[in-house]
């Protein structure tokens, strides 16, 4: 019995999607994906980003657009009820392209450290400035992520779900490089406990969801992750640096699911299945894992999001993850 809720040579997407048109999106997710997620379309505009749409999400700390940005509000306005409309058309759409699917499902929200360094207190800098803001926001997102989870599964009952966090922001909170409200300095460095204590309480209200980090930036904290209690890390794999590979392979031999991105996010030339499984293949094999275990532990994704591409391209892309996705078991190397 696998420890994860896909089956061999799997293939997802990451999150962002390009275009306006969300149903034709969740189409291609469920067309091309042996894991079919939710996608984000941020070009609809305010409220379909990342942060807006995660934001949205929080109980009791509304939030509104500002010009530099989105800030912590007194009271629920135009901009959060958008963000909220967007994401119930988007479920309404998933859940009428989704009927009768039995699966391993996705579905993505922002992480608390990448939603502190984006979003400003009422009066004055980001939440990441104020440690007992940062506690408070990070009891909301967990709350509203329970109640999200809680509504995806009474719409998609037969799904197997996995809860994708995106902190790209993690690395940068970490080594103190988050600029303050104003451009002119930056945030002080978040210990490392304290990172993961965060992370932990938004990962624990996921249960019983297959909760799984993404962090497409350099630097990637896989040992805060892993004590956050994730189960999976999602990464690019042009990224990854030798220095990297002990705690890779670190990550790995805990069990945890690796979701590589091994095809770009924006429009090019595609190589070859076996080129675009290459990364992941050799990979397995410098760390010496054996390689039955290569088409199980290991999911195949875009490098990041696909809001940069074109439609034509983005489907593309989703199928060649697919189709390389194989010859992780077909052909994992000796």
């Amino acid at each position: 019995m696998s420890d994860y809720p896909w089956s061999e040579a799997t293939a997802t997407g990451v999150g962002s999607y390009p275009g306006e048109d969300h149903l034709e999106a969740v189409r291609t997710a469920f067309g091309e994906l042996p894991m079919p997620y939710l996608p984000e379309l941020p070009a609809r505009g305010v409220g379909a980003d990342m942060i807006g749409r995660t934001a949205s999400l929080l109980v009791e700390l509304p939030v509104e657009v500002q010009p530099s940005g989105w800030r912590l509000a007194d009271r629920p306005g135009r901009d959060f009820k958008r963000a909220r409309d967007h994401l119930t058309r988007d479920l309404d759409g998933l859940e009428e392209v989704s009927q009768g699917y039995e699966g391993p499902f996705k579905i993505q929200a922002c992480g608390p450290w990448t939603l502190a360094g984006a979003i400003e207190l009422r009066h004055g800098d980001k939440v990441l400035a104020d440690a007992g803001a940062v506690r408070d926001l990070t009891e909301s997102l967990a709350e509203g992520l329970a109640q999200h989870v809680a509504e995806v599964r009474r719409r998609v009952p037969g799904a197997d779900l996995v809860v994708q966090i995106d902190e790209p922001g993690l690395p940068g909170v970490l080594a103190g490089t988050v600029p303050t409200a104003s451009g002119f300095g930056r945030l002080p460095a978040v210990e490392s406990p304290i990172a993961a204590e965060r992370l932990k309480t938004v990962l624990s209200a996921l249960e019983p969801a297959f909760p799984v980090v993404h962090c497409c930036a350099p630097g990637v904290p896989y040992e805060v992750i892993r004590t956050a209690g994730a189960r999976g890390v999602s990464v690019d794999a042009a990224l990854l640096r030798r220095r990297d590979e002990d705690a890779i392979g670190e990550t790995i031999e805990k069990g945890l699911a690796l979701l590589l991105g091994v095809v770009p996010g924006v429009d090019t030339r595609l190589p070859d299945v076996g080129v675009v499984a290459k990364p992941a293949v050799e990979l397995w094999r410098r760390l010496g894992f054996p390689p039955a275990r290569l088409a199980e532990q290991v999911v195949l994704t875009p490098a990041c999001g696909l809001a940069g591409a074109s439609p034509a391209y983005a489907k593309a892309a989703l199928a060649r993850c697919r189709e390389a996705a194989r010859v992780l078991r077909e052909d994992p190397g000796e």
